[in-house]
């Protein structure tokens, strides 16, 4: 099985990645964030490092879809290929960080990879306002993350609602967040751990 866990910068993704995969014995994955090469250089000029950035991320992410094709266990994963495009590269084309040309490109690459890509069986969506998101980013103290704009948030917040309503055709599941602590309250994450239980094993019945 292959779960995938959805949502803006300071949502609480890796966190829950990691929470997920020890309560189910399943495998975590995570993007590769403090490997990324372009990472720093991205949050100080987006316009110009928008292209090597967002190639990168598409590479990793389909490396990751590779080895998930094989596994033979569950495994989840922070942050989908999907999600990638469709917000992320999507957001910094319409904000100008990308021309057509390399936009153009970037997609007949990403094209090709769907023939080999395998959907989640669940993509669970980390639904959270950009307050709470701001938080999240200060209170974890990546550098190059304290210069991250609210536009930028909430034009991504917005990318992400559209990519769950309208363009991904998988199975979801949204959780709104800003009125949890999974992390530190046990309630919080045991009603998360319920309704996967009922999406995934029709456990739990309402």
């Amino acid at each position: 099985m292959y779960i995938a866990i959805a949502g803006n910068i300071g949502c609480g993704k890796t966190t829950l990645t990691n929470m997920l995969a020890r309560h189910y014995g399943w495998e975590a994955r995570f993007e590769a964030v403090a490997d990324n090469p372009y990472l720093e250089d991205y949050y100080k000029d987006i316009r110009r490092w928008s292209f090597a950035l967002e190639v990168f991320f598409l590479k990793e992410r389909f490396r990751d879809l590779l080895r998930i094709n094989e596994a033979k266990h569950t495994i989840i994963q922070d942050r989908s290929i999907f999600e990638g495009v469709y917000v992320f590269t999507a957001n910094n084309r319409a904000m100008g960080n990308l021309s057509d040309r390399d936009f153009e490109t970037y997609m007949e690459l990403f094209e090709q990879m769907m023939h080999v890509a395998k959907m989640p069986d669940l993509m669970i969506y980390l639904r959270a306002s950009v307050p709470h998101l701001v938080a999240n980013i200060q209170k974890r103290g990546r550098d190059y993350e304290q210069t991250i704009q609210l536009e930028y948030l909430q034009n991504l917040n917005e990318r992400y609602e559209d990519f769950i309503t309208h363009r991904y055709k998988g199975r979801v599941m949204s959780v709104d967040v800003d009125d949890l602590d999974f992390e530190h309250e046990p309630h919080d994450f045991a009603g998360i751990v319920d309704k996967i239980d009922r999406t995934l094993f029709g456990l739990f019945p309402e």
